[in-house]
């Protein structure tokens, strides 16, 4: 069982506390493997420890579909003399389990759930537990993380396999060939699809799905607006509203499945409610859809670039600075990196294009562009970073 340390760092100063540990991601990052290792974590510090599993996945907890079932499944398990630990997995799939949740929480009971629909949060959770639940989002694997479960050297062919598979750690069970990896990641985006898009929200347009999400692809890191959503509606002959294709772009993004990005004037910190871009959870589910093609490389760095950031706690938007744009603006605990992402800086007019932009920036906080050039050196205070190099980076 490969170990995912960051996450159990995070986890692990909140075992036994007052509060809802929520795992949250899109199916298939890890979370039940995360669960396991939160129970070895407990047992191996507490023998006694009654822990309680259930996994609505798994056909033996089909009984449960109810918040009822949940609350009375689990005080049937418990135990009057040792320290009660309850894991829910995929606990979404329960109706109304908030408030099972919330009756266990007054029971003094260590509780532990996954979710891969982000809804859950913003509403359910939220409105009932606000104040009583703590969040870890779970990401695919990192670059570091993948070139260690695959025993593989940080090099450009390895980056290459990143690329094309992505970061679904059950790929350490297959061989990194397309028509092997791609069946298993097409059954994966199947999964995701339809039982938490199509069915949680009873769309019947799902041919019209697909193409949204060929269309998000052939589009990966451009701006995505009503205009260019009513613009593809027409090409398509598709009698949807715009709003209701803007439904659908939500319904994606709560799955976990694409990440929304917003635009951030850098000077006024004022945050653009038009013009976001989308970017994929994990590039092996992208590339399962649509094949990778050498013209998308610049746009996949950019996507490469984002995954990291936000796997590694930043909040990251789309920097607009006077008429320039800047690719990302990263920010945590009160820091701030500025970032522009390139594949190759091929010409000066490049350079000046990517090291320029950053330069105008006045304030003192990092700035770094990211390429896939052989040749690196940093330009007037800017970091100059080899992809695989950013990638392997963890602050």
């Amino acid at each position: 069982m490969f170990i995912r340390h960051k996450y159990l760092a995070k986890i692990k100063p909140y075992i036994g506390k007052h509060l809802i540990k929520v795992l949250t991601g899109q199916r298939r990052v890890g979370k039940t493997t995360i669960l396991k290792q939160i129970i070895d974590h407990i047992i191996e510090h507490d023998k006694s420890a009654n822990t309680i599993y259930i996994n609505k996945e798994f056909n033996e907890f089909g009984h449960i579909k109810t918040g009822d079932d949940l609350y009375a499944y689990v005080k049937s398990n418990l135990s009057k003399t040792q320290t009660n630990h309850v894991f829910v997995d995929e606990i979404q799939e329960i109706d109304q389990f908030e408030i099972a949740l919330r009756q266990l929480l007054v029971e003094e009971i260590d509780l532990y759930c996954t979710g891969s629909n982000a809804k859950m949060l913003s509403g359910d959770l939220a409105t009932h537990l606000s104040g009583r639940y703590i969040e870890f989002h779970i990401y695919s694997l990192t670059f570091d993380e993948f070139l260690q479960i695959h025993q593989l050297e940080n090099n450009g062919d390895s980056l290459n396999k990143y690329i094309r598979y992505g970061g679904l750690p059950y790929l350490i069970n297959l061989q990194l060939e397309d028509d092997i990896a791609y069946g298993y990641l097409r059954s994966i985006y199947d999964t995701v699809l339809l039982k938490d898009v199509v069915s949680r929200h009873n769309i019947r347009e799902i041919d019209f799905m697909e193409r949204l999400i060929e269309y998000l692809s052939d589009n990966l890191g451009s701006y995505v607006s009503s205009k260019k959503i009513s613009d593809f509606l027409k090409a398509q002959r598709v009698s949807l509203s715009v709003n209701t294709v803007m439904n659908y772009l939500q319904y994606l993004t709560q799955s976990f499945f694409i990440n929304k990005v917003q635009r951030l004037d850098i000077v006024g910190k004022k945050r653009f409610e038009i013009n976001d871009k989308y970017f994929f959870s994990d590039l092996g589910l992208k590339h399962a859809i649509m094949p990778f093609t050498i013209d998308q490389i610049g746009n996949v760095f950019e996507n490469l670039v984002y995954n990291h950031l936000v796997s590694n706690g930043y909040k990251v938007f789309i920097g607009k600075h006077q008429d320039r744009e800047i690719d990302f603006v990263a920010q945590k605990n009160n820091n701030t990196k500025y970032i522009q992402v390139a594949y190759l800086l091929s010409d000066e007019k490049t350079r000046e294009r990517e090291f320029g932009n950053l330069l105008r920036i006045k304030d003192n906080f990092e700035k770094i562009v990211v390429t896939g050039d052989e040749i690196i050196a940093d330009y007037k205070g800017i970091k100059h970073l080899h992809i695989r190099q950013f990638l392997s980076g963890t602050d």
